[in-house]
């Protein structure tokens, strides 16, 4: 094990403030303290007297989200309480991605109160010798396309919409699989009321209780938090799934669980979504020509987003 100053050069970052800087979707990137995005929240104008940072080196968090680390693929200016990490020697993108992992292993020491400004550099970490054989061996995912599957604009204009019941769009029933504590792992995705990863907490040696493409809405845990699924599935009692009384594909579920997910504010761990108030809640969609929701506009706004094609 060594330091981790002993591996890489660490420098503060620019230390700017958001809000004084003219944002640009087409700029630089701005790595804040976020746990999400890579650390990127914002994209802003170029700074005429000041070098943005290379890509190719590692972002570290020392407040906010502490000791989320980033490797950056494009050049970036950062706000406060950021360093930036340079290898002393040459690394290559897995190696620095697997120091991203070391340095979030040591999250667990800090807190909001407890910042790493003065200790960041004395965490040890795997020397090069240590990094396991795997790391090389790891096949990166594709980069996704920006494109969107179809070159039109369409404007969401909420006046017209109209409210439907819940229990009138979907069948909605209780989550069921095997219990948590007799897990073997498999192939089948087993999904919980968690907030990230698609809902999934495992892949599970079961038979699926559940058929795909149909909708996971968390009633306790993240509540609120809704996910498509597109292959059969297995779940706790905490999720409830939503199984479509009308023709749904992706692109229909990635508007609809947007919308669910507007939801969250009503409930809390205290104030549980249960399947019966889920039922008789309502939810405000955009409707046709004659009164129902409008599938066919929900599947063309999706398709037209940025990225679209990758989904």
């Amino acid at each position: 094990m060594e330091k981790l100053s002993d591996i890489f050069t660490i420098t503060y970052g620019n230390g700017f403030e958001l809000n004084r800087l003219s944002e640009n979707k087409e700029g630089i990137n701005f790595i804040s303290r976020t746990s999400k995005n890579n650390g990127v929240s914002a994209r802003i104008e170029m700074l005429i007297d000041v070098e943005p940072f290379k890509a190719s080196l590692i972002t570290v968090s020392l407040g906010g989200s502490v000791l989320e680390a980033f490797l950056q693929t494009s050049d970036f200016y950062t706000g406060y309480h950021i360093f930036c990490l340079r290898p002393k020697i040459e690394l290559s993108e897995k190696q620095k991605l697997f120091y991203c992992l070391c340095i979030r292993a040591n999250k667990y020491r800090y807190s909001y109160g407890r910042q790493a400004n003065k200790t960041l550099s004395d965490i040890l970490i795997p020397s090069i010798s240590e990094i396991p054989v795997w790391v090389e061996k790891i096949q990166m995912p594709d980069i996704p396309s920006k494109k969107s599957v179809i070159n039109k604009t369409f404007v969401l204009n909420t006046i017209n919409w109209e409210y439907f019941r819940y229990d009138k769009l979907f069948t909605i029933e209780r989550g069921k699989g095997i219990r948590i504590k007799d897990i073997i792992s498999g192939h089948i995705p087993f999904v919980t009321s968690t907030d990230s990863n698609n809902g999934i907490s495992a892949y599970v040696d079961s038979k699926p209780m559940h058929s795909g493409n149909t909708i996971t809405v968390n009633r306790n845990g993240s509540v609120a938090e809704a996910f498509y699924q597109p292959k059969p599935f297995c779940s706790t009692e905490d999720v409830h799934v939503f199984n479509p009384k009308f023709k749904i594909n992706k692109y229909v579920a990635f508007f609809l669980v947007t919308l669910i997910r507007m939801e969250k504010y009503r409930y809390s761990y205290g104030r549980k979504w249960g399947i019966e108030r889920m039922r008789e809640s309502l939810i405000k969609l955009p409707i046709d020509k004659i009164g129902n929701p409008d599938f066919e506009f929900m599947e063309n706004y999706i398709k037209s987003l940025p990225f679209s094609i990758s989904i």
